[in-house]
Parts: structure tokens; sequence; C-alpha cells
């Protein structure tokens, strides 16, 4: 029986997390068999020999395009072989029946991407976050719904091939591509998630991009130029202005951190990040402080 999914897993250097990812792809009870492409990026590609299959297949590959998440995920689209293509990160897991409860959502011609709803394991304990059961665009311009995890995304892979496109591999720092990839998939057709916790989301060790200001400011301003639809929503455009400002004042870059944190608040007199913005620039709190304490209550900046 040929696989229905491939499940697109990009690593680098996280052997004991990876196997964790995988462990939990191969415990899904689905009535076809899986493929799973580990996408090794900038590390040596371990066939994974230890272990076992079942009848689902897993292959390890090497990261042949651009380095990094971006370049990993577009070498696991183009290398599979099912009709259907889900991600997961290496660092998190996926609760059994995630994909059986998911599945149906693509039946609907309309549902570019689905999604399912997530439990953050943080610091401060579980979180479980429900997204909607559909999302729109301008629901995406007016919050990015960090509920919509790319660890539980799921979609066609013609359409990844085609109309939606391949995962931005110009994205600076590659930070914000899922992002980027939902509002693309809005502007095609709709975003569909079920309403449980079957994607687990690790925040319980340091982010990859928790001290990486800089990728973040310009990942970010790259977003906004990118999807001028933001200018239908003030509040959603302070929002990014905000993070901008953040990580720009965590750099200690004052200026540029004033500039952006007085567009948010031009657009939205109560966008909180503008003001901590401010406060990390000034070094009344440090903006790893910041992000950790947010992490620990499963939240996000």
């Amino acid at each position: 029986m040929n696989p229905r999914v491939t499940v697109v897993i990009a690593t680098r250097d996280r052997p004991e997390l990876l196997r964790r990812a995988v462990r939990s792809v191969l415990a899904q009870d689905t009535a076809h068999p899986l493929e799973i492409v580990v996408v090794f990026d900038g590390c040596a590609v371990d066939p994974l020999a230890d272990l076992p299959r079942g009848r689902h297949v897993v292959r390890t590959i090497a990261n042949d395009r651009t380095p990094g998440l971006a370049g990993g995920r577009n070498t696991g689209i183009l290398a599979a072989e099912a009709p259907i293509i889900a991600f997961c990160d290496d660092d998190d897991e996926w609760a059994p029946g995630k994909l059986e409860a998911q599945l149906p959502l693509l039946e609907d011609p309309d549902v570019v991407i689905a999604a399912t709803g997530i439990r953050i394991l943080s610091t401060g304990g579980a979180h479980d976050r429900l997204p909607p059961e559909r999302v729109a665009l301008e629901d995406l311009l007016r919050s990015r719904i960090t509920e919509l995890h790319p660890s539980s995304f799921l979609l066609r892979t013609a359409d990844a091939r085609g109309r939606l496109g391949l995962v931005d591999e110009e994205l600076p720092a590659c930070y914000g591509e899922d992002y980027d990839l939902l509002l693309r998939a809005a502007k095609i057709g709709r975003i569909a998630a079920v309403a449980a916790p079957l994607t687990i989301v690790h925040w319980d060790r340091p982010s990859y991009f928790s001290e990486r200001w800089r990728g973040i400011a310009d990942g970010l301003s790259y977003l906004l130029d990118k999807h001028p639809e933001f200018a239908r929503s003030a509040r959603g455009r302070a929002r990014i202005e905000g993070q901008i400002a953040f990580a720009h004042g965590a750099l200690g870059a004052l200026a540029p951190a004033r500039r952006w944190a007085r567009a948010a608040i031009r657009h939205d007199l109560l966008q909180p990040r503008a003001y901590l913005a401010m406060c990390v620039g000034l070094h009344l709190v440090s903006g790893g402080r910041v992000v950790s304490a947010l992490n620990a209550r499963g939240r996000g900046m």
C-alpha cells in the first residue's frame, strides 16, 4: 500500500529530540503507511537505523537547497512521494491520532492547510491552546494565531509544488516562514483546524530564535513588505511593528526601536510590545527575560 502522507522533519544536530519526534510519528494509527523524510541540514546524515519502522518508510537525506529550515523543508517537499505533506519540527511531537483527526479536513477542496490545536510544554507547565476551526486572511492579518503551529500543518503536495509554493528561502533567518505560508494559503483558500491539542510543542528548552534578535527584526520587516495586505489591519500591523521594535530594543539599537515603537503606537495606541521595546532598549529588563517569562506561561512575543 502506497503512503498517503509524507512527514517532513528538518533537523540539525539534535539526535535525541529528533528520535522522539520520529517515534511520535511512527506511533500514529493510520489506515495507510507513512513516509517520513528526515532532512539533515548542515550536519551528517543519520540513517536512524535504531528506530523500528514497522509498515512505515523512513528516508534520511541531506538538505540540498539553501541552508536553514526553509531549504530543509523544501528539500523534503520535493522528495515527497505521497499526495499529502505534513511538517513536524525535530523538537516537537504528535499525540496519537493526530493525523487521522485532521486528514478529513483536506477533503474540502477550499482548505489549503489543515492544522490542530497545540499543547505547549513550558517551564511553567502544560498549556493547551486551541485555534479557531476556520481561519481567513483577515484573521491572520489581525493576529498570527500562534495556535496554528507548523508542526501541525498538513497540505497537499501538489499545492506546495504549485499554486501555494514552497517555503520562502529568501526570508531573513527563516523567521516567520510558517506565518508567511499561512498568509499565502489564506489568499488562495481557507485554513481549517481540529480544535484539540494533538500537536505537542516543547518550550521547556531555549528557542532557536530566543536570542537571534537581528534575524527576527529583519524577518518581520520582510513580511510587512511582502504582504501589503497588512495595510488593511492597523492592529495587525502594529503588532508586527511592536515585535520589530522589541527586537531592536533587545539589540540595544535605540533609534530604530523608537522609530518602530512610534509606528506601532500610531497604528494601535495600546500595542504593548511597543512599550516593552522601550523598556528593553533602556535596559530596564532584558529581552531574553521577557520572552522566557512569556514562554513559561505558554505565550509568545
